[in-house]
Formats: C-alpha cells, sequence, structure tokens
C-alpha cells in the first residue's frame, strides 16, 4: 500500500506527472512533484541535495527532454545529452539517498525501427531506434542499464514502464511539442473552427501506432510502485494497432470535422509500426489499458477546448 507515503515525481508538472500526482493521492500517498522551478535534475549535487531535503521514500522518475517527430529531428543532440544528464543525475541521486524504490518511466522509442511486432520486452535492446528520434530512443536505453546496472551492484530497487504514444487531457498542443493525437486535434479543430474544406497531415498514413489514454498509463506506473519487481523493463500499452490514417479519422470525427483529409509523403511517418505487448505488466499487476479510444479522445478535445 502507498498510503502515507511521500513520492517524489519527477515531471511532475507535466502532462503524465499530472497524471501520476492525482493517482497517487487518491491511494494516500503525498505526491511530490518535482520541474524545473524546483530544481535541475540535470545537476547530480543539486538534484541529490532536494531529494535529501525533501525526504521521499518512493520516487517515479518521469521527467524527460523531448517531443514530437517534428521536435525530435531538429532536436537529436538536446534529446541525448538532456535525457542522458537528467536520468543519470535522477537514478544516482536515488541510490545515495537510499530511496526505497524507484520506477523510470522509458519510452517505446527504444524499440528499433523494425522490431517484431507487437513488440516484446525481450528485444528491447536489439537493432536501431526509428532515425528521426534514434537519440532519445538510446537515452532511454542508457536509462534501464543504468538501473539494472544499480540493482547489480547496489541491490537498489528499481523497476521500468515502457509506455506507447500517450494521449489525454493536460497533452501538449504546441505544434513544436505536440506528439501524435495533440498534433491532429489542433490540426482538426483549427480546420473546424475556419471551416477548412481540407486539412493535410504529416507523411503517408500508413504508419502505426498504439494509443495509451494517460489515466491508464498513470494507473500501472503506481502499480509497479506498489508491487516493485526488478529493472527488467515492463511494456505499457493498449495492444491495439491503428494506422496514422484511421487515428487521423477518429480525431476528425471527436471534433466535428467533415472536410478532406490529405497527406504529405514529404514529412517523415517516423517508426513505420508500433504496437506493444503487454502481459508481463498484466501478470506483475494485474494491468490493462481500460479507455477506449473513441472515450480517451472526447476528453481530449473536451480539454483542449476548455484550454484554449
Amino acid at each position: 500500500s502507498l498510503g502515507g507515503a511521500r513520492v517524489l515525481v519527477t515531471g511532475g508538472h507535466g502532462f503524465l506527472g499530472r497524471h501520476l500526482c492525482s493517482a497517487l493521492s487518491s491511494r494516500g500517498a503525498t505526491a511530490l512533484p518535482v520541474g524545473r522551478a524546483e530544481c535541475d535534475l540535470a545537476n547530480p549535487a543539486a538534484t541529490r541535495e532536494y531529494l535529501r531535503r525533501v525526504g521521499p521514500d518512493l520516487v517515479v522518475h518521469a521527467a524527460a527532454v523531448g517531443g514530437g517527430i517534428g521536435w525530435m529531428k531538429a532536436h537529436p543532440a538536446t534529446a541525448l545529452a538532456g535525457n542522458v544528464l537528467v536520468n543519470t543525475s535522477v537514478l544516482d541521486a536515488c541510490r545515495d539517498t537510499a530511496i526505497a524504490r524507484v520506477v523510470g518511466v522509458s519510452s517505446a522509442c527504444a524499440y528499433a525501427r523494425e522490431a517484431s511486432q507487437p513488440m516484446r520486452e525481450s528485444a528491447i535492446y536489439e537493432g536501431e531506434p526509428e532515425a528521426t528520434n534514434g537519440p532519445y530512443g538510446h537515452a532511454k536505453r542508457l536509462m534501464m542499464r543504468h538501473g539494472a546496472a544499480l540493482e547489480e551492484e547496489f541491490g537498489m530497487d528499481c523497476a521500468f514502464v515502457v509506455p506507447t504514444n500517450l494521449y489525454g487531457p493536460g497533452e501538449s498542443f504546441d505544434p513544436a511539442r505536440a506528439h501524435v493525437v495533440g498534433a491532429l486535434v489542433r490540426r482538426f479543430e483549427t480546420a473546424r473552427r475556419d471551416d477548412a474544406e481540407r486539412v493535410e497531415c504529416w507523411g503517408t498514413g500508413r504508419a502505426t501506432r498504439d494509443l495509451l489514454y494517460v489515466g491508464d498509463a498513470a494507473e500501472g506506473i503506481v502499480r509497479l510502485l506498489e508491487v516493485g519487481g526488478g529493472a527488467a523493463p515492463l511494456n505499457l500499452g493498449s495492444g491495439v494497432e491503428r494506422s496514422i490514417a484511421d487515428i487521423a479519422r477518429e480525431v476528425a470525427e471527436a471534433v466535428g470535422y467533415g472536410g478532406v483529409v490529405t497527406w504529405d509523403s514529404t514529412r517523415p511517418d517516423g517508426m513505420p509500426r508500433k504496437v506493444l505487448d503487454s502481459d508481463r505488466m498484466a501478470d506483475r499487476c494485474g494491468w490493462r489499458a481500460r479507455t477506449p479510444l473513441s472515450l480517451g479522445l472526447r476528453e481530449t478535445v473536451a480539454w483542449f477546448r476548455s484550454s484554449c
């Protein structure tokens, strides 16, 4: 049980972090969100001092430096160095301050571009990640290797989740940083308001994605924090593979846009296919994704409209 526990959540003011804090509070834990305003997590000494001062029992490391496919393509060095520095700083600070358990949030970007589908954890270090987000994927791989090494050398209780594409209320709709659902919601809602006859989307529409509602992801991460069980990575996905074209149609329907959708094939598709096998997570924690895409999209659109 997490009742009464003090849980530090790095990236706690961000998209996933806010949902994590809510899930922790619902279990009677005290969520302690930390972001750039509270601590420079890329600074090892500052991070170690912050953990000593705040005194958490447990840590969820959800902070990341990243964005959508456009941002990743334009900032490969920032994605690599930024994440390596933060991840190393946080994990070593948790070791130095004897945190009882750490759950780190990795990414399906760590999988190889040509990984067999559905993607299973046994293949996570095989092959090269998709080039457009390869540096980010390698940083996430290194984080998981670091956690396993800390477990081996120091007996540190460290676990990792590997979530697929997250969406839901609170996600970024900034064109420079938005992921697939956020970018599509903004594009179709703008077209609906402007009575645009057509909407042009990036890529061919043939790439596939596994979309997971952020509240479901937060629930899975908190369950893993409760049970632990070692640094071997655990997938978090819906298990449903949808083409980007199908996702675009679902988003258009959710916002009430009825115009024509076209595709700019000069823009990157990113990873050709992505769907995760989450059986290990189900076996460990009894977790499965619960929120249907239609419901999750309605809630995402409602949040977008209320926040604009």
